[in-house]
Formats: C-alpha cells, sequence, structure tokens
C-alpha cells in the first residue's frame, strides 16, 4: 500500500465527497476528519456575536490543528474533507512538504448530482442554483499543486472510489515547490464572502 500524509477530497455539495470519504476510509483503514467534527461554538467570550468569516477561520485553523496532531501520532493517508472550498488555495501553503493529495470531484452533468442529492439524508439540497455555480467554479479552475480532478459525470461510487484509490496509489505529489495562491473570485465560499449569492 502506497502512504500519503493526507488525502483531501474536494468538490460542490452533493457531488460524492463525504461518500468518498468514507470508501477511502474503509479501503485505507486510517482515519477521517471533517469540518463538521469541530465541536458548536457561539462566540469566543460569551458577548461578542460571531462573524460567518470567524466562524469558518475557526474551522480551518482547528481542522488544521487536528491534521497535524494525528500526523505528528504517526498516522498516514488521513483523509480530510468538508472544507471551505476557499481554503483548498491553502493546502498547498498550509501542507507544504508533506506527501499529500487532493482528489477534486467535478460533474460535466449537473442532472447527476441533482439527482444525488434528491437521495441525501436530510431532505437533500436546497438550492440548486448555488450548487451550480460552485460546481462551475471548480469545472473551470486548473488543478492546484498535487490536486487531481476526478469527473464523476456517469460513474458509480465504486468506479470513482477505484479512480480515486489509483490516483492516490500512482501519484506521486511535489514536496517542493514554487506556488502563487490563486484569487479568491475561482473559489467558492460557504460565508459567501466572494459574490455567489
Amino acid at each position: 500500500m502506497v502512504l500519503k500524509d493526507y488525502i483531501f477530497v474536494t468538490g460542490a455539495s452533493g457531488i460524492g465527497k463525504t461518500t468518498l470519504a468514507n470508501g477511502l476510509l474503509a479501503h485505507y483503514r486510517t482515519t477521517c476528519i471533517e469540518q463538521n467534527m469541530i465541536p458548536e461554538f457561539i462566540s469566543r467570550d460569551g458577548i461578542e456575536p460571531m462573524t460567518g468569516e470567524l466562524e469558518e477561520l475557526t474551522c480551518w485553523e482547528s481542522m488544521v490543528a487536528m491534521l497535524q496532531c494525528f500526523h505528528k501520532l504517526g498516522y498516514k493517508n488521513i483523509i480530510v474533507t468538508d472544507m471551505d472550498d476557499l481554503r483548498t488555495a491553502d493546502i498547498p501553503v498550509v501542507f507544504k512538504g508533506a506527501n499529500y493529495i487532493t482528489i477534486k470531484l467535478v460533474s460535466s452533468d449537473l442532472e447527476q448530482i441533482r439527482e444525488q442529492m434528491k437521495n441525501r439524508p436530510n431532505n437533500g439540497l436546497i438550492d440548486y442554483e448555488l450548487q451550480q455555480k460552485t460546481n462551475d467554479k471548480n469545472l473551470k479552475r486548473e488543478p492546484l499543486v498535487n490536486e487531481v480532478e476526478i469527473d464523476v459525470a456517469g460513474k458509480s461510487i465504486d468506479e470513482v472510489l477505484n479512480e480515486a484509490i489509483e490516483i492516490i496509489e500512482t501519484t506521486e505529489p511535489l514536496l517542493d515547490y514554487e506556488y502563487v495562491k490563486p484569487p479568491k473570485e475561482l473559489f467558492y465560499s460557504w460565508v459567501f464572502a466572494n459574490g455567489l449569492r
């Protein structure tokens, strides 16, 4: 088995990130960290109200701390998903020198991911317009350092999983590289800081 430090799974809502992460977790039998694992918080001091930006920053910094802790303890193939897409651009900065890979899920068939959302727990996704905008951004954006794209259109869950495993097992990540962080307009954000709504 080829060992990576981190395996990031990114993509638009409803495209199958959690499904893929769960499949990878069963295959590699390691650990998976998602943003929803961060404890709930209302404010920093019980008085000051939280802003969307501060909430997102708290979630991101907490995820990074968890990932670095797991790595320090010797975990390998740590699967990471459910982060704000805007943070995808930070992965090559924060994790430079680590043996990581990012699997970016996209779909050239928007109707397929809409159908997937209908079968999703918790009543699926309500905002199809936002889903289309986020998927379009991912389709148009060039891959970042150590990022490989999988188009899920027309593929079963097992086909996507097998393709991801093949990529993980055969792709040799760059450890040392020059990287200029792309403009935030190429990404979407759940705090809606870059005009998606």
